[in-house]
């Protein structure tokens, strides 16, 4: 459809309430009707109307104040009906328990929205450590080992569209400072096959990814495995990193992929 179509068809009053309910975030759970209106530049009276209306289908909530709002539970019911609906969620719960079985750690499957990663699956072992990581949770795709495996495949072009500023958001001392930074990083990922990094994100946190590929090869998902330590016992490492490329094979051959790894 044409560009002047789709402006023809839209619905302003929808995009509106779309827009509001992306404005919430883990940075900003809660936020007020003026907060909102500043945000998306549009009359108070409006945002008013379109809060209430979110309000009555569930998919705003008023705190106890009377000023503040968060998501409702209208979100996380179409969020979660939509990460069900995805096979590769379902495909990949034994092959995540196996890895998780076999190694003793987490495992995990993420997928990209834009520039977050997004938990779709997580399997962890009966363990003391309480990760603050849990399905739907969203991380910056830049900053994160899983991320670097979503990103791996794009040309420098598409990093430029994706990332358009001059700096990248720092997330901790080992964030790329610059998209030619970025792109350099990926390069040496896609041709490892996967990552492997100590602290990248969380400094006593480690991750070792690779990639899931679709039938076309297109990368559709990463597999990680996450250590709750600064640093991976030198003694499992090759270990380790043969249980998430296999897994992460595994998965892609699940989803009728049959070409070539690295």
């Amino acid at each position: 459809m044409a560009a002047k179509d789709t402006e023809k068809y839209a619905v302003p009053g929808l995009e509106r309430g779309l827009r509001i309910l992306s404005e919430f975030s883990r940075q900003t759970p809660t936020l007020t009707a003026p907060e909102l209106a500043r945000r998306l530049s549009v009359p108070r009276t409006t945002i008013f109307r379109l809060l209430v209306t979110l309000e009555n289908l569930g998919f705003v909530e008023r705190l106890n104040n009377g000023r503040d709002y968060q998501l409702g539970t209208a979100v996380l019911r179409l969020g979660f009906e939509y990460l069900a609906s995805l096979s590769i969620t379902e495909l990949s719960r034994p092959i995540l328990e196996r890895l998780r079985d076999d190694t003793g750690y987490s495992s995990n499957l993420v997928i990209r929205d834009r520039r977050d990663i997004v938990y779709i699956q997580k399997v962890a072992p009966a363990s003391v450590f309480s990760s603050s990581v849990h399905i739907g949770t969203r991380l910056p795709a830049h900053a994160t080992v899983l991320g670097r495996v979503l990103l791996s495949h794009h040309s420098f072009e598409q990093l430029q569209a994706l990332y358009p500023e001059e700096r990248l958001q720092a997330h901790g001392p080992n964030t790329p400072a610059t998209t030619h930074d970025l792109y350099t990083l990926l390069q040496k990922d896609k041709a490892r096959g996967y990552v492997m990094e100590e602290g990248f994100f969380e400094t006593n946190i480690s991750t070792i990814a690779a990639p899931v590929h679709d039938e076309s090869g297109v990368v559709v998902a990463a597999l990680g495995l996450t250590v709750p330590n600064l640093r991976i016992p030198e003694a499992e490492r090759e270990r380790l990193i043969e249980r998430v490329k296999n897994a992460a094979r595994s998965l892609s051959v699940s989803l009728n992929y049959s070409g070539a790894y690295a």
